[in-house]
């Protein structure tokens, strides 16, 4: 019986995982407009095959300096780095929504500082455009301010959302179909190693939760839980934990692929909003996640992206499949 009550009080939180996942896919769908409307991309070229392998390559070069700073204990340059990371993140972000909302567009991209931050931000010359760019750079300070001021559970799952389709929305709208799903297979591959056999995503991960870096998704067990005051407790100790988590990463991945399909393949939108190749990448990405679900209730970690990316691929060429017969 104590088994059973211990299984139904982590079976509701875990409910709210495929919530989150839908949320960050809709809301990613809904930011595509957005973003292509202020021309912000990711890269210049949707359908090279090389922008995989350097997204994979930054990845790669990013969690080995958090690796690093991790092993040298180096928490305040951790917090710092993360800090930066965050904040540009949200100046994309808020650059998309704010200035697609005032008609303003980006240019190309052609000095090395754009990488870093949008060209609507770097070339802010007329009234409008300054005005603008100060309405994004103040909202992006608030997130920010926010997140590591305050990062209760709802504070950071709520930015998290926006973050997460944020995100989504740009690589899905730089990314054409072949590139997405090379990178969602590279992913899952990474995902698996560093998790099973290298291990060394586990100690990111306690790295990260040791600060309470707002970097995760937080779903809580009780109704009184804080984030702020307990985190979540030890990944590897066996202990019963506060709270479940699940990376940002494992929630934006799939819903790449939602945009990507809804740019680039051609065909009746639904709703006016979505076609059958994204409407099959979310429903795959949801049964990849309960697939996930059921071996996260053993307890132990596991990686999320072998199922939730090969679930996402398979109901979107599912789905590009129906096609033919709508």
């Amino acid at each position: 019986m104590d088994t059973l009550t211990a299984r139904l009080k982590n079976f509701m939180p875990i409910l709210a995982m495929p919530a989150l996942l839908i949320a960050v896919e809709i809301g990613a769908l809904l930011l595509t407009l957005p973003v292509q409307v202020s021309g912000i991309v990711a890269f210049q070229d949707p359908t090279s095959m090389e922008n995989p392998l350097i997204f994979i390559g930054i990845l790669l070069v990013f969690t080995a300096f958090l690796l690093v700073l991790i092993k040298y204990n180096l928490k305040k340059v951790i917090g710092a780095v993360i800090t930066i990371a965050l904040f540009l993140t949200f100046v994309y972000i808020f650059a998309a929504i704010v200035f697609a909302a005032m008609g303003e567009t980006s240019v190309a991209m052609t000095e090395w500082w754009e990488a870093v931050l949008p060209a609507v931000v770097v070339y802010s010359t007329t009234a409008q455009t300054l005005i603008t760019t100060g309405i994004v750079l103040i909202l992006s300070v608030l997130a920010t301010v926010l997140l590591y001021k305050y990062p209760e559970w709802y504070v950071i799952d709520g930015l998290g959302i926006l973050l997460g389709a944020g995100v989504a929305a740009i690589f899905g709208a730089s990314l054409d179909i072949l590139p997405v799903c090379l990178l969602l297979v590279l992913l899952a591959v990474y995902d698996a190693i560093s998790v099973y056999k290298t291990k060394h995503m586990l100690t990111l991960a306690e790295g990260v939760i040791d600060q309470k870096t707002p970097i995760l998704f937080v779903i809580p067990k009780r109704k009184d839980y804080s984030f702020i005051k307990e985190g979540i407790g030890k990944l590897t100790d066996g202990g019963e934990r506060s709270a479940f988590i699940i990376g940002m990463g494992d929630m934006i991945m799939p819903a790449i692929l939602v945009v990507s399909a809804n740019v680039f393949v051609h065909g009746t939108k639904y709703f006016g909003l979505i076609n059958l190749p994204a409407i099959g990448a979310i429903i795959g990405s949801i049964a990849g996640l309960i697939v996930l679900l059921h071996f996260v209730m053993s307890g132990k970690p596991q990686a999320g992206l072998p199922p939730l990316n090969g679930g996402t691929i398979i109901g979107f060429l599912i789905g590009l499949a129906l096609i033919s017969f709508a």
